[in-house]
């Protein structure tokens, strides 16, 4: 039950990102585009680290070669679609152009949630270290999103409090997923290991679809070279934690 805990408060911690709207909407736009795309960076790098530095080992060590690279692929292939199916883009500038209404875009968050907490409930399952870097991971990766979410929401027509409402709604599906990942863990053998090399891929699927393009769209080149420095943190600090690990 201790590990029932960890993946509650690391599931509601992410889901109190999508309050982070609250602080980037009094922000001007050029100074929160300066700050996201470095978190950007950050976050693409968490992301390719853990795939390849922590859940990737974990899964291989766990399944065969083929089982692992099979699922990261087959990850790779559902991430993608999903992402055509329900027109998932994660917009990381305050203002963005409308891609999907309203509901289309809480349901798509809501089932990408959902899948958040399904990974951080196989990672903590497996060490609470890994558990809380793929948390730290998440976080990163979610609170460009969050921000992009919040703007999508804004131009639909939402007020800035259902913006708010809706966005904090949604994000609980995190908690949920987490909760649902642990027992089918008892009820379903090998759900665990196999949810490794799925989350891979789908870490690897947001970092190289996702972020890094909105990486290289920097045309300044002291920007760039620090973006990517900030890039390589990402995957320097997964390295270390591994270390420790």
């Amino acid at each position: 039950m201790e590990v029932l805990l960890y993946i509650i408060i690391a599931s509601f911690l992410i889901s109190a990102g999508a309050l982070i709207g609250v602080f980037t909407f009094s922000m001007q736009e050029e100074k929160l585009e300066k700050i996201l795309i470095f978190m950007v960076s950050l976050s693409a790098g968490a992301l390719m680290g853990g795939a390849f530095l922590h859940l990737l080992p974990e899964a291989s060590e766990k399944l065969e070669d083929a089982s692992v690279y099979g699922t990261v692929l087959f990850s790779f292939i559902i991430f993608f679609f999903v992402e055509k199916l329900l027109h998932w883009r994660h917009c990381h500038k305050g203002r963005c152009a409308v891609h999907t209404f309203g509901y289309m875009n809480l349901f798509g968050d809501a089932v990408h949630n959902f899948i958040d907490g399904l990974i951080i409930s196989a990672t903590f399952m497996t060490d609470i270290r890994l558990g809380v870097v793929t948390t730290f991971a998440v976080a990163l990766h979610e609170i460009p999103q969050e921000i992009g979410d919040f703007g999508v929401l804004l131009y639909a027509g939402f007020t800035k409090q259902k913006a708010l409402a809706a966005n904090f709604m949604v994000a609980i599906t995190v908690i949920i997923g987490g909760i649902v990942g642990y027992f089918l863990s008892f009820q379903i053998e090998s759900f665990q290991a196999y949810l490794l090399p799925f989350a891979a891929g789908g870490f690897i699927y947001i970092a190289a679809s996702d972020l890094m393009p909105e990486i290289r769209k920097e045309k300044n080149l002291n920007k760039s070279l620090l973006s990517f420095c900030i890039f390589l943190a990402g995957i320097a600090i997964m390295f270390l934690v591994k270390t420790i690990h």
